[in-house]
């Protein structure tokens, strides 16, 4: 069955939230990752899940280090940044436009004030004695990449540093086995596909021993009657993961050279793991957001990505938590505009996306006006109103892809291209290169597609001069604002004059 819906406000998206229902994973893709509409669009969904079904956290495409200082942000930990700009604006790695972004500053802000209301909510009693216990009961923020290894080996150390000091040869013996190549992975990637040796065992040795004495010290604590609180839990758990993304960032620059299907699979069961130590770390009950790019949430078996033997996080999700406890959120739209760069580690441009080619999803979605006319946000047979009021007045559409059955379902089952666009990206050249052959209800259970022609950029500016505390924070900010903070995901979204 599938049941399509009008899509203009936040309230519109009942449908998807009585879709989710129990699910325990929900993940949220997007077509590319530079395009304003389609954050804005996973903020709400976002919000409404932690707010009303008690998501206990979101984690996204991006390092573990940097999500982990806007984890402590959110959290309200001590020394943790004074505002979500201050926090954002410190990613470092390209592309910083992917996180140091409008919609992440309103969405990590929002996390903030929620996790603080709660917090007010109880009384000074209960306040004083689980203070500490809002580190796994508040909303947090993480990141699921494996890129960071030079930030997440310089993490462990420092910790070890604080807390283990006679296990530091382990993280030395590390950090001087990679210090050859001068922080450059792309020269240990190179330098291992010619000499056997590598720096596995070194990463390996490290992780073991931080577990080591971890486990050590809390049986000595449990010995006492003690155990470590749950902010201390925390910490051990940021230092113990630096320690695992250092160990399969190794593997994955190591295996870098052997081809994209090696690395990528070695990525995505990275992101799998990580989002399963999340879970058990945040216990039983415990639910989580994902934001990633479709090409990780939707189930690669549902497209070509198969052929080339390649697996990813909504697969995965699926195989590991069970198809009925996972639902996969795709998007999608026909034409726009998007922030990329034309090469890696280029300055992002704001690129024009040209209409989708014909016979792609993106092309059959954007004509699919009959079924957005037939239905009203519950479902009912809408056909009877004027249909060129109602077809200006409909935006975008959500599909929602349930039990086969319906009439005109097997429509949906041809496989077709839908159009992903990365961070590097050329308009010119999108047709040779930027489309995923894919069966859709099968890669997705529900699909947001976001008519961006039709969104108005004036509507953001004045929200934005209505918001004075970022007003004035955008205002202050240097020069070099146009390549990190303000990041405008359409044309001057953003309430600054660097767009």
């Amino acid at each position: 069955m599938m049941t399509v819906y009008k899509l203009e406000n936040a309230s519109n998206l009942d449908p998807l939230l009585e879709h989710i229902g129990d699910a325990r994973y929900v993940l949220l893709g997007e077509a590319s990752h530079g395009t304003s509409e389609f954050y804005a669009w996973r903020t709400e969904i976002t919000k409404r899940l932690i707010a009303e079904k008690d998501f206990s956290f979101v984690a996204v495409e991006g390092d573990w280090p940097d999500c982990y200082r806007v984890n402590r942000y959110v959290k309200g930990m001590a020394e943790a940044g004074s505002s979500a700009f201050e926090v954002l604006h410190a990613f470092s790695r390209w592309p910083t436009w992917m996180w140091a972004n409008r919609e992440i500053i309103e969405l990590v802000g929002w996390l903030r004030f929620y996790n603080d209301r709660r917090v007010a909510g109880r009384n000074n009693r209960e306040r004083r004695r689980d203070r500490k216990a809002t580190t796994t009961t508040a909303a947090g923020f993480y990141g699921l990449d494996v890129y960071s290894l030079w930030e997440s080996l310089d993490a462990v150390m420092q910790y070890l540093k604080k807390n283990y000091p006679d296990s530091l040869k382990a993280a030395i013996n590390a950090y001087s086995c990679f210090e050859p190549y001068g922080r450059d992975v792309e020269e240990y990637a190179r330098a291992t596909a010619f000499i056997p040796e590598s720096c596995e065992d070194e990463v390996v040795e490290m992780l073991v021993e931080l577990r080591q004495k971890e486990q050590r010290k809390e049986r000595n604590l449990a010995s006492g009657g003690y155990k470590s609180d749950e902010e201390e839990k925390e910490a051990y758990f940021d230092a113990e993961q630096n320690a695992v993304v250092a160990k399969n960032a190794e593997l994955y620059y190591r295996t870098m050279m052997k081809g994209s299907a090696a690395s990528w699979n070695v990525r995505d069961h990275h992101m799998m793991n990580t989002l399963e130590r999340l879970m058990r770390f945040h216990g039983s009950d415990s639910k989580c957001i994902v934001w990633a790019h479709n090409t990780h949430v939707g189930d690669a078996r549902a497209t070509d990505m198969q052929r080339a033997k390649m697996v990813n996080l909504g697969q995965l999700a699926r195989e590991q938590a069970g198809h009925d406890n996972v639902v996969l959120v795709g998007f999608g739209t026909y034409e726009g505009t998007v922030i990329a760069a034309k090469e890696w580690g280029e300055k992002m441009e704001k690129m024009p996306v040209p209409p989708a080619i014909d016979g792609s999803w993106d092309s059959f979605l954007h004509k699919y006006d009959e079924a957005a006319e037939r239905y009203d946000d519950d479902g009912s047979d809408s056909r009877s109103n004027n249909d060129n009021d109602n077809r200006k007045t409909i935006k975008d559409k959500l599909f929602i892809f349930s039990n086969r059955g319906k009439e005109g379902y097997s429509t949906f089952l041809v496989p077709r291209g839908q159009r992903a666009i990365g961070v590097v990206y050329n308009p010119s050249y999108e047709r040779y290169g930027n489309y995923v052959e894919t069966i859709l209800p099968e890669r997705y259970d529900a699909l947001l597609f976001i008519l961006i022609k039709q969104m108005r950029s004036d509507q953001y500016t004045c929200q934005y001069r209505q918001t004075r505390n970022f007003q004035r924070l955008f205002l202050l900010v240097h020069d070099d604002i146009s390549t990190h903070a303000c990041v405008c995901m359409r044309a001057c979204m953003c309430y600054c004059y660097y767009c």
